[in-house]
């Protein structure tokens, strides 16, 4: 369960080919996110723990939101790595 000092999420995770401020703040929610899948959790399960969305109430959200979160997760093991250890601009 998010605490309350967890930034909030937005709708869609960034999709710029560099770190965003975004996933520098969001970088715990993309590590759990990645521990989910590898564990093998549903995503409506995760949607709710992970990203405090209610997949019940809103499952286009909560889908589109888990699958693009989850998606810039795997970018940023692949690629956006590197960048972390340089200073944001």
């Amino acid at each position: 369960m998010p605490s309350p000092s967890d930034p909030p999420i937005a709708e869609t995770a960034p999709t710029a080919a560099q770190i965003t401020d975004y996933d520098r703040a969001h970088l715990p929610t993309y590590l759990r996110l990645l521990d989910a899948e590898s564990d093998g959790a549903p995503w409506d399960e995760v949607a709710r723990i992970v990203l405090d969305l209610d997949p019940e109430r809103e499952p286009d959200r909560a889908r589109r939101a888990h699958e693009t979160h989850l998606a810039r997760a795997h970018w940023l093991t692949a690629h956006g790595y590197r960048d972390l250890l340089r200073p944001p601009h």
